[in-house]
């Protein structure tokens, strides 16, 4: 599925993350930057050591924020790593740290010159994030995010399992009825 918005496009894909030639892959990483399992994990191993060597020098990364590192062996040129929301309920903040993960994902890359960026689904696996509530949280930040910011070409959700897809189309249909824009 497909939405243009100014010169940007917002994609949305089943696919596996490491394999995107975007010029930028977001890692769905830990505090510590240091890789672990789901997304994290696979970025790791598939960028190699440059990735890991970076994130030790860079030293960690709170919630709601964003670090580059280059893409090692990955197609990307990029990794921007961010850290979402433990998921404990939906009143202890999470929404706005999930909604901070992606636009200082997007910050990063529009100070980087970066054009094309791929976000996994952040906080939907390990850390518990419900994916229906986690989709309007991504899908609301990116739209508002390239509707004010002209410098982005694409935006790409790649989704693991068609689950997941889903639940991001039906989110995003819902999202493209309220604001009165036609999708592709």
């Amino acid at each position: 599925m497909e939405l243009t918005i100014g010169t940007c496009c917002l994609e949305l894909v089943q696919g596996d993350i490491t394999r995107q030639e975007s010029e930028a892959i977001v890692n769905a990483a830990n505090p510590t930057l240091l890789g672990g399992g789901g997304v994290d994990g696979a970025i790791h191993r598939a960028g190699g050591p440059q990735i890991l060597e970076e994130c030790r020098r860079i030293g960690g990364c709170p919630p709601g924020q964003a670090r580059i590192t280059q893409g090692g062996w990955l197609k990307a040129k990029y990794v921007i790593h961010t850290v979402g929301p433990i998921y404990h309920g939906g009143h202890e903040g999470e929404a706005e740290i999930l909604a901070s993960a992606y636009r200082n994902s997007l910050e990063l890359a529009s100070e980087g010159g970066i054009k094309s960026v791929a976000f996994p689904s952040l906080s939907t696996g390990a850390y518990g994030y419900p994916i229906e509530l986690a989709a309007s949280v991504a899908l609301r930040t990116v739209l508002d995010y390239i509707e004010k910011h002209q410098d982005l070409e694409l935006v790409r959700f790649v989704l693991y399992g068609s689950a997941a897809y889903d639940v991001y189309e039906r989110v995003l249909s819902t999202l493209i009825e309220e604001r009165g824009q036609k999708a592709s």
